[in-house]
């Protein structure tokens, strides 16, 4: 079966109209100190796969789900490894969470686990719906609602909020 070649618009208007979402969504992700280079290797990614695109359908959520992945893979790329010799390894940290706008929220939703963490950031700052986060986090939007109602439940009873 051959797929038909699609009418894409220049992948130079997809940046100028989705660029703030794929960094806004980076730096929540991947914080402030990587954001920019998960933004700039989800740019790589995407722009990468364009020519080869079957739909021009929702191309933001595709753009958001290479983001999610990008991030994805850093931190998984920073999982602890054991060291090669034994050499304390030397710590790098980002800004500091009171730095950010709601440190305490913040601090709340870093300690999150990370599934949860990221579809509730994919949620409300990416602003995907349920099927575009389950999308992003190779899932279905029934666990992806579980993910999102879990995480609110958890920062919830961390931050002394009524849900009422």
């Amino acid at each position: 079966m051959v797929s038909e070649r699609v009418s894409l618009p220049p992948f130079q208007a997809l940046v100028d109209e989705h660029w703030r979402d794929v960094a806004r969504l980076a730096r929540a992700l991947a914080g402030p100190v990587d954001g920019d280079d998960v933004a700039q290797r989800a740019w790589e990614k995407a722009f990468a796969a364009y020519p080869n695109l079957t739909s021009a359908k929702n191309l933001r959520s595709w753009l958001l789900t290479i983001t999610s992945r990008c991030a994805t893979d850093l931190h998984r790329a920073r999982r602890p490894q054991s060291p090669l010799d034994e050499s304390l390894p030397v710590a790098v940290d980002g800004p500091e969470s009171a730095e950010w706008p709601d440190p305490d929220l913040w601090q709340a939703v870093n300690e999150l686990p990370e599934r949860q963490r990221f579809a509730v950031t994919l949620k409300y700052v990416g602003d995907l719906d349920h099927h575009g986060v389950a999308a992003a986090l190779d899932t279905t939007p029934a666990a992806s609602r579980r993910l999102v109602s879990d995480a609110l439940a958890t920062l919830r009873n961390k931050l002394g909020v009524d849900h009422e």
